[in-house]
């Protein structure tokens, strides 16, 4: 188990060390005494320090990573690794509404729900368990005013608590819209939240914003305002 741990934090390193003779010595005094420029590796260091308090450690010495990170550096003839697949822009990253109905709630679903996203990745930002005002629900719903079927999905949300949650991640929109599926549960594809979990258009079991928009206007109204 510990180490796993630490080759996690190898592989996710991004930085080398400095050129210095005296890393891999074991000398940590000496190899931070270099006048040449150093990175270091705070997570290792500390990770170390909390493994020598049960007895010897079995990993080798943090100058010995320094030294071997530098020689793995050197034969790829660079001083750095760079992992473009990991680094996203701010412009990337999207919040997105989901809300689990009162018959997801009443059947103990959120959990699941839940678990869904943060398997995908995403960033859970916010959560609200609370019992939806019928004003609220027609404010969140005022779009679809012209539908037949608003009287009742008006009183189907207002029927009991709701979860409110802000997803954050990238393409978080229209991933969330894939984990939901189709708003006919006998529509929606196997391994979607609304294809396992419901059978009825009327209690499909959870909503989800549509656009980023729609997804921002709807966590200030029913997440931040609430």
């Amino acid at each position: 188990m510990a180490a796993t741990m630490l080759s996690s934090m190898l592989a996710t390193t991004l930085c080398f060390p400095s050129q210095n003779p005296n890393c891999g010595s074991g000398n940590r005094k000496s190899c931070r005494s270099s006048s040449s420029p150093a990175y270091f590796y705070p997570s290792i260091v500390r990770y170390q320090d909390r493994l020598s308090a049960f007895g010897p450690s079995p990993f080798p010495p943090f100058c010995a990573i320094r030294g071997h990170l530098y020689r793995m550096g050197a034969r790829r003839s660079t001083s750095r690794i760079f992992l473009p697949h990991l680094v996203a822009s701010m412009e990337e990253v999207e919040e997105t509404y989901v809300m689990v109905k009162p018959d997801g709630v009443q059947r103990g679903l959120v959990g699941d729900i839940i678990s869904r996203f943060e398997k995908k990745g995403f960033l859970l930002k916010g959560l609200k368990l609370f019992q939806c005002p019928k004003e609220l629900a027609e404010e969140h719903y005022k779009e679809l005013k012209d539908k037949s079927f608003y009287p009742k999905l008006i009183k189907y949300i207002t029927s009991g608590p709701v979860v409110c949650m802000a997803w954050e991640g990238i393409g978080v929109v229209a991933s969330a819209r894939k984990l939901i599926g189709a708003t006919n549960p006998l529509q929606a594809d196997p391994g979607t939240i609304r294809g396992d979990l419901a059978v009825q258009t009327g209690r499909n079991v959870v909503h989800g914003s549509d656009s980023p928009d729609n997804g921002h206007r709807e966590i200030v109204l029913c997440i931040k305002l609430i």
